[in-house]
């Protein structure tokens, strides 16, 4: 008899229980709130620690070390967090350590409700340690936070791959002071075999493999160095007949924009090396090669990484041209935002590039007059002018790019 009233006690207690835990682990507020973007000084780091850490030339068992900026991490997590679930996160150190913060909504719960993590990160050797977890008021043991990363990685199709890279870290250390975290590492080529894994899929190597044909045949009938519209090859890449069509189209803007920029796909597809080579011509926008290389490498990231990372790239290539090229250009930053929402538009809203791509397609489609906005700025003048990428002279000049871009029936 005892036995069933402490039964029936634990079944009316525990979903009490699990309501009040609910309860405290859901909140009416977000932890964290900010935009979803990445700075050009992310980008910028991104690019000097690929180029120091180049994992096509470490050794297997080679012993590095890398200092990751917190700015770096902090942009990362995230982009990261907005990607499936338009969550934001965010990473900073300070005396004690590192603390992550994550904010996620619950947009099928009635009013305005948020799952906040917030958690710490210690110092020390060995694999990466959490520690002070909590999910709103709620306490939780950092092993369940752990599990709950390699779940997520492995539903997500990432689980080899994170297990890899945690199992190569041997020793994290926060420097507050310079704002870096040093990573301690031991290469792993597996490391990279699975980053190619996640990036391409068999079925998406086979795609690029087709689109590199049909660019090959497209140009094959033009003169080598001679100069055709962009739309002239744009439109047959991207109407090839195939089962899955967005993920073709989104396989032949990698294929031009490796082509454009003047690269080739061996780094991600090293068999890229046996398929035929697309004769050189000069492909343009608006009468120019260089807009047409900034619409369609900003429409290739837009299609596979996200508006974010597309468009902090444009702006740190403008801000490292008036440093050290030919001057920072908002005729480019317009191509480069066209490009944006043209790759955002074929993932998201590709019924209003369907009828561009069965019709006749004009430069006017694509781009807005790039012709009078400002070019050739050095850095000295461009700060003159301007000031920086946060004053109101340079808000005034991208708000117009805005918009042009918001007047074309294709971005409206």
């Amino acid at each position: 008899m005892m036995r069933a009233l402490g039964w029936l006690a634990g079944s009316l207690l525990l979903p009490g229980l699990l309501a009040l835990a609910l309860a405290a682990a859901i909140d009416s507020a977000p932890l964290v709130v900010r935009a979803q973007s990445i700075s050009p000084d992310s980008v910028a780091h991104a690019r000097r620690l690929l180029a120091g850490n180049d994992p096509r030339y470490l050794r297997r068992g080679e012993q590095r070390r890398v200092a990751l900026p917190a700015g770096l991490i902090d942009d990362g997590l995230n982009h990261l967090a907005g990607l499936r679930y338009d969550g934001r996160a965010s990473f900073a150190l300070d005396a004690d350590g590192a603390e992550i913060r994550v904010t996620l909504p619950l947009p099928r719960l009635a009013g305005a409700r948020y799952l906040n993590l917030k958690a710490r990160l210690r110092s020390g050797p060995g694999e990466p340690q959490f520690e002070d977890v909590r999910l709103g008021a709620l306490p939780l043991p950092p092993a369940v936070l752990d599990y709950a990363i390699a779940t997520a990685a492995r539903h997500l199709g990432y689980g080899e791959a994170w297990q890899l890279a945690r199992q190569a870290v041997r020793q994290l250390n926060f420097i507050p002071g310079g704002q870096v975290v040093l990573v301690h590492y031991v290469w792993q080529p597996e490391i990279l075999d699975r980053a190619r894994a996640i990036a391409l899929a068999p079925a998406d190597v086979v795609r690029l493999e087709r689109a590199q044909q049909a660019l090959a045949a497209t140009l094959a009938p033009w003169a080598p160095g001679s100069t055709r519209p962009l739309t002239a090859v744009l439109a047959p890449l991207l109407t090839l007949d195939a089962d899955n069509a967005s993920a073709q189209q989104r396989a032949s803007l990698l294929v031009l924009a490796s082509y454009m920029a003047g690269r080739g796909l061996e780094a991600l597809v090293p068999e890229a090396k046996r398929w035929p080579r697309p004769p050189p011509l000069a492909l343009t926008l608006r009468g120019r090669h260089d807009s047409a290389q900034h619409f369609v490498v900003s429409a290739a990231l837009a299609a596979w990484a996200g508006e974010p990372v597309a468009d902090a790239i444009g702006l740190y290539k403008e801000l490292e041209d008036a440093r050290r090229g030919s001057g920072f250009s908002f005729a480019d930053l317009a191509a480069d935002r066209a490009g944006t929402r043209f790759g955002e538009a074929l993932v998201n809203a590709p019924e209003r590039i369907q009828p561009l791509l069965a019709g006749t397609m004009g430069d006017a489609d694509l781009a807005p007059r790039l012709d009078d906005l400002p070019e050739f700025l050095a850095e000295r003048e461009f700060r003159r002018r301007y000031g920086g990428i946060d004053s109101p002279a340079y808000r005034r000049l991208t708000d117009e790019i805005e918009r042009r871009l918001d007047a074309m029936p294709l971005y409206r």
